[in-house]
């Protein structure tokens, strides 16, 4: 029996943290630096416990990383492979929706 989780299951994780919209928004507010919690929440127009506590989750799994200065934490992505994973599954997604779309102009024609 493997005591250590395949790769497999440890990528499961990873997308079960990344399947939250709030967690994708907060990586694309990452995307130019980092942030602390306070710019986070004006971005994102959320409450600050709710950030927070994405922010904790993701900090716990590595996507985030954080360091403070004086009273003030700063969030930054901790591999830039993330940020990249994250717009290429956007342009499938993309890609995706123009497909459909083709196939409804056909279907409503017919």
């Amino acid at each position: 029996m493997k005591k250590e989780k395949s790769i497999y299951e440890l990528q499961a994780e990873l997308c079960k943290i990344l399947s939250s919209p709030k967690r994708i928004e907060i990586i694309s507010a990452l995307k130019g630096g980092e942030k602390t919690v306070t710019e986070l929440v004006e971005i994102l127009e959320t409450p600050k416990a709710n950030v927070s506590q994405h922010l904790a989750v993701m900090r716990l799994k590595g996507i985030l990383k954080s360091r403070r200065d004086g009273v003030n934490i700063y969030y930054s992505i901790s591999n830039p492979k993330v940020i990249q994973a994250c717009s290429l599954m956007k342009e499938v997604l993309g890609e995706l929706l123009t497909e459909r779309s083709k196939i409804a102009a056909m279907v409503n024609k017919g």
